[in-house]
């Protein structure tokens, strides 16, 4: 502002300062928590177990456990596990690192004591903050991890701390010089659909993404979100906990995410956002206590994190009429990239994946071809822009996603509509080849969902000498005692094309899931394609 007004453009053109949001996205974490703490310190930002802190009490907390931090050695650099469930010091200790210009490395607290030892070598951890994590329940699973980490240190964060007991810094010795573009947090790919990767991300990644969320979203300092979202997961930081923070908006922490615990959090604060992957909305339905009254208060929610079929958006838009929900697309490379809008129709939210957030360029790219696909026309989705990961960690050139040209390669299958709204049609290398015909998994995924006995579906291909591939669905049942074999192929076949037709359907009690809700795709698919061979080695 002050340069445009000295080179005297100002008397030419008219021209504002940019709104605090647009600020936010200029600052490192460690400034964006003191910039709060110094404009709206006292506003209670943040409830969990009974206790509600304001910005000044978040900045002044998260000092001592920076300290603490800087007293084992963490500097600037320093990668750092942050491994707990969703707790008031969880994002303490998220601050914490950040202050100290470190890496935080942000690790699901449900992986098994092997999978830490994992996790850890592909990050290079050097130390640990450990909230409530099951594999580390005692000493010597601890010691044995941060062994295996080379004997790297560790913090216990657990939520029933107070921090704000102990002594306070006298002096910030520890502060670290930041700028908002340089990589300071690690989060990990899913594993859904393969060995997981290290994302190097930014405070102006993430405060990019996040304050375009709020925009979208339509947050206010009166808004009151439940997280239930993970944190360590980038949904949950980015839509969770950043897009709220950036907006003001007092955000409750439930002490569990068990739906009785979830309902209770929202109905006695009277929230008005909740996020969640679809599967955690599919269990409000399922149980038996649940009253949609209870919900009422809520306004606006955003479903990702997997595709919700037409029908269970439908159900849930019944359920919740004064709700927006909203339907997101992104990775845990570079979140959200698409989102539908506040007011978008069930059309838009049931179809598309919204239309791409600003500042980032979408393309539906035909590689074969290699030239851009018209309206429509399905391709490979490839982003660039603002909120784009740097790098995978420590990955070898060619398994980067990102080519010299700047593009990114999802891997997801997708067409743009003609009013710019993007479709996610399925995933590459989940795209099923049967007999020279391109089966696409979602399109059956949503036919099954339409059926009254089926509550979910999955649909993968199953590995065939004649056809090169076979299509299994996987199934989980709403009404069982109404399910037949024969009469659910029927009515398939009357929506979907013979080569379309599953040859196989598995029932199953539940899918197994990922500890961030997602279905683990990759032991489902595993025993799906097991059981369907066994199955055709059986026939005569």
């Amino acid at each position: 502002m002050e340069i445009f007004q000295t080179t005297g453009f100002s008397d030419y053109l008219v021209i504002e300062r940019a709104e605090a949001a647009a600020e936010l996205t200029g600052m490192s974490f460690g400034d964006f928590l003191a910039y709060k703490a110094e404009t709206v310190g006292d506003k209670e930002i943040l409830s969990f177990a009974g206790k509600t802190y304001t910005w000044k009490e978040t900045d002044a907390v998260s000092s001592v456990i920076a300290e603490e931090l800087y007293r084992l050695g963490v500097r600037k650099g320093a990668h750092v596990a942050l491994c707990g469930a969703n707790s008031a010091n969880w994002v303490f200790t998220f601050y914490a690192i950040q202050k100290l210009g470190a890496i935080a490395l942000l690790l699901n607290p449900q992986l098994t004591e092997a999978e830490l030892v994992k996790y850890a070598s592909i990050g290079d951890v050097g130390f640990f903050c450990l909230g409530e994590t099951p594999a580390l329940s005692d000493a010597s699973a601890r010691q044995r991890v941060t062994e295996a980490a080379g004997a790297a240190k560790l913090l216990n964060v657990g939520k029933d701390i107070d921090f704000s007991q102990r002594a306070q810094p006298l002096i910030d010795r520890y502060a670290a010089a930041v700028r908002a573009d340089d990589p300071c947090v690690m989060v990990f790919t899913s594993g859904s659909t393969g060995r997981p990767k290290g994302v190097m991300l930014s405070a102006y990644n993430i405060l990019s993404a996040a304050c375009a969320n709020a925009e979208s979203l339509e947050l206010t300092s009166a808004d009151r979100a439940c997280l239930i979202l993970p944190m360590f997961h980038i949904f949950g930081l980015v839509a969770g906990l950043f897009a709220n923070a950036a907006a003001d908006a007092r955000m409750y922490i439930p002490e569990d995410v068990r739906i009785d615990a979830v309902v209770r959090t929202v109905s006695e604060n009277r929230c008005t956002v909740l996020h969640a992957v679809p599967t955690q909305f599919l269990a409000f339905l399922k149980s038996r206590n649940f009253d949609p009254e209870k919900l009422g208060t809520l306004r606006s929610t955003i479903l990702s994190g997997a595709p919700a079929p037409e029908a269970q958006l439908r159900q849930l838009c019944g359920l919740f009429p004064h709700n927006h929900f909203a339907v997101s697309y992104g990775m845990s490379e570079m979140a959200p990239i698409s989102i539908t809008d506040y007011g978008d129709t069930f059309a838009h939210i049931s179809r598309t994946v919204g239309r791409p957030v600003k500042n980032i360029q979408v393309r539906i790219y035909d590689n074969e071809a290699q030239k851009e696909c018209a309206a429509g026309q399905v391709g490979e989705i490839q982003v660039q822009g603002y909120n784009l990961m740097a790098c995978y960690y420590k990955e070898d050139l060619e398994k980067q996603a990102i080519h010299a040209d700047g593009w990114m390669r999802t891997g997801d299958l997708g067409a743009f509509d003609t009013d710019g709204y993007l479709r996610f049609v399925g995933r590459l290398k989940e795209l099923i080849i049967r007999g020279g015909e391109n089966v696409v998994p979602n399109e059956i995924v949503a036919a099954l969902c339409e059926e009254d006995c089926v509550s979910d579906a999955r649909v993968y291909g199953v590995p065939d000498d004649f056809y090169g591939e076979r299509v299994a669905a996987a199934i989980t049942l709403s009404n069982p005692e109404e399910y037949s074999r024969s009469r659910l192929f029927k009515s398939l076949a009357s929506k979907l094309a013979p080569y379309k037709l599953p040859d196989w359907f598995l029932v199953y009690d539940s899918f197994p899931l990922l500890p961030n809700g997602k279905v683990d795709g990759v032991t489902l698919k595993a025993d799906v394609i097991e059981k369907c061979t066994a199955k055709r080695k059986a026939q005569p």
